[in-house]
């Protein structure tokens, strides 16, 4: 089981985005996942809640979380998305940037967008983390 940390700014887009897509493709508890941001907002931005309702996942109940050593300590993995280094480096961690647009105040065809980037990345750092057999 591996414990990924997804991580931007302020923990109301991209990493809700990514802990949101995460947790569905690996519903089954094979690993975990938890979200945090460097300077996290007061509430999930709306439009990246609108394009998630689009495919069934509600973040309106979700609230942004500050990131901390501990948690930072608690991942195998942390994703990082735009937050520089304001992140803190903690050695034995595997750290993977994405670079991706930040949904704040964008148009809904936007958001859906990097919703959709992420999914893809998502489906990749899967394949990562569950080889097929034999591999």
């Amino acid at each position: 089981m591996s414990r990924v940390l997804f991580v931007c700014l302020q923990n109301a887009g991209r990493s809700q985005i990514s802990r949101a897509l995460f947790d569905r493709a690996v519903a089954d508890g094979r690993h975990q996942s938890r979200s945090a941001g460097t300077t996290p907002a007061d509430a999930v931005h709306p439009e990246v809640i609108a394009a998630m309702d689009e495919i069934g996942i509600d973040l309106a109940g979700e609230r942004p979380t500050e990131l901390t050593r501990d948690l930072a300590e608690w991942a195998d993995i942390v994703v990082t998305m735009g937050c520089g280094d304001a992140c803190p480096y903690i050695p034995g961690k595997r750290y993977v940037d994405w670079n991706l647009d930040d949904p704040a105040g964008r148009p809904l065809d936007e958001v859906r967008r990097v919703r959709d980037q992420i999914g893809e990345r998502i489906e990749g750092l899967i394949a990562e983390l569950d080889p097929p057999d034999g591999a």
